[in-house]
C-alpha cells in the first residue's frame, strides 16, 4: 500500500498541472486492490477544502469526486464510513462537509456535545456554541 497525499489527490482530480497531472494519474492507474493506494482523513479533508477554495468547486461536484474515491476497490481511505456519513448528513441539511465530518466524528465517539464558535455549524444537531 502507498499512501496518497493531497497535493497528488488534486492533481489527479482536477487535471490541472502538465507536469504532475500526468505523474498522478500514473499513480492511481497502477493501483490495484491487492496494492491499493491509501488516502488518510487528514489528506481528503484537505482535499475537499482545496477544491472549494482554490478551484471553486461546487458542494455537489467534491461530494462526488469524495464519493468516487470512495467507492473505489483501488483506494483503503482511513474512516470511510465515517466520511459516508458526513457525506450524507452535508447532502442532507447543505451544511459544510468538514463540520459535518466534526460532529459524525465526535457522534461516533460519544461526545455529547461538539462546541463550536462556527454559527453555521451550530445548526447541526450535536453541535452549539459554548456557553459565556
Amino acid at each position: 500500500m502507498i499512501g496518497l497525499d493531497t497535493s497528488v489527490l488534486v492533481r489527479h482530480l482536477t487535471d490541472d498541472d502538465p507536469v504532475q497531472s500526468p505523474r498522478a494519474h500514473s499513480i492511481f492507474e497502477a493501483l490495484t486492490p491487492t496494492e491499493p493506494g491509501f488516502i488518510s482523513i487528514t489528506a481528503l479533508v484537505e482535499t475537499q477544502w482545496v477544491l472549494r477554495r482554490s478551484y471553486g468547486y461546487s458542494k455537489a461536484q467534491v461530494e462526488q469526486a469524495v464519493h468516487a474515491l470512495l467507492a473505489s476497490s483501488d483506494l483503503v481511505v482511513e474512516a470511510a464510513d465515517s466520511l459516508r456519513a458526513a457525506l450524507g448528513l452535508a447532502a442532507q441539511t447543505g451544511a459544510d462537509f468538514a463540520d459535518c465530518l466534526i460532529q459524525v466524528s465526535g457522534a461516533r465517539r460519544g461526545c455529547s456535545v461538539t462546541y463550536t464558535f462556527d454559527r453555521r455549524a451550530t445548526r447541526l444537531a450535536g453541535m452549539a456554541e459554548p456557553a459565556e
